[in-house]
């Protein structure tokens, strides 16, 4: 029996990770109560003396909790955005590539991506690593989370008292600067950083992202059927990432955010107008899902060994 420690199990992401992992046979679920939950020697008891620790916190409070585990047996996956480009950490993507399974399953420290760029990544970095997308090519991402994605204080603007309100669309990170965009750039192979726009709608979870290219700016090769068939064949042998047949104009539906709301799977699309020589790729996913809590139980299933 394996002993797993949520820590921060009260927040969104450690709430959605209970819940799915409620009930099952192959675990035992260590909780501190909540008034204990302060409490620094109780934490480190906890974290010491667990097989896997799933970290649910703020990344200050992250890089906290891996400072006091001393037990080189434990193994950590972290929620939090705190050790995504830090060395020595495994990216826990596994559709990244066909051995990044193995690199998690022998990993002790594991960090989950964010939920924008599981979106992101799982889009571009195939095309870059193919040829069919310069690694410098001159990107802009915009994404839509449903209002879970900005934490209990978004969750209580728009449950709350005051959600009458709360606005019904926002767009933030106006500064360009968001911490996401580092962690797309890496993962994704990048040599320049992409434009990076967020936004939140008034729902609760969802996530649609979305990346527009142009046709003249790519390699003579990387037509939207070449694109459509490289993301194809990455993803052939995945459980959860599945590519949608490719749209061309004329054809296209409407995207609905909330379609996977519930799951850890993740919808890519590649849309096209070969008029106007325009290609647009685009993600659909739950973010406290693959985003977050489906990503975090996927990794914690890979150390198991389990499926």
């Amino acid at each position: 029996m394996t002993n797993v420690f949520i820590d921060g199990e009260q927040g969104t992401t450690g709430l959605q990770i209970h819940d799915r992992l409620r009930g099952r046979s192959d675990i035992t679920l260590m909780t501190l109560p909540v008034s204990h939950r302060k409490d620094t020697r109780l934490r480190a008891g906890m974290l010491n003396n667990c097989d896997i620790a799933i970290l649910c916190l703020p990344d200050e409070a992250a890089r906290e909790a891996v400072a006091l585990v001393e037990n080189p047996h434990v193994r950590i996956i972290d929620a939090s955005s705190a050790h995504r480009v830090t060395p020595g950490w495994t990216y826990g993507f596994p559709e990244m590539s066909a051995d990044q399974p193995e690199r998690i399953r022998t990993s002790t420290r594991i960090t989950n991506p964010g939920c924008y760029p599981t979106g992101a990544i799982g889009l571009l970095l195939p095309l870059v690593n193919a040829g069919l997308l310069p690694a410098d090519y001159p990107l802009s991402i915009h994404a839509v989370s449903g209002y879970s994605g900005g934490g209990r204080a978004a969750i209580e603007q728009f449950e709350g008292e005051q959600a009458d309100s709360a606005p019904a669309f926002q767009v933030y990170g106006l500064g360009l600067r968001h911490k996401h965009v580092p962690e797309i750039a890496r993962y994704a192979g990048l040599s320049v950083p992409p434009v990076f726009m967020p936004a939140y709608g008034a729902y609760r979870q969802g996530i649609v992202l979305s990346v527009p290219l142009q046709q003249r700016l790519l390699p003579k090769n990387a037509s939207a059927v070449a694109i459509h068939a490289c993301l194809t064949e990455h993803y052939s042998h995945s459980q959860y990432v599945k590519v949608l047949p490719h749209i061309t104009a004329g054809d296209a539906e409407r995207i609905n955010p909330e379609r996977l709301n519930g799951t850890n799977d993740m919808e890519l699309g590649v849309f096209s107008n070969p008029e106007n020589g325009q290609i647009l790729l685009t993600a659909v996913f739950d973010n406290l899902g693959k985003g977050a809590s489906g990503a975090a139980v996927q990794n914690l299933n890979l150390l198991l060994d389990t499926h």
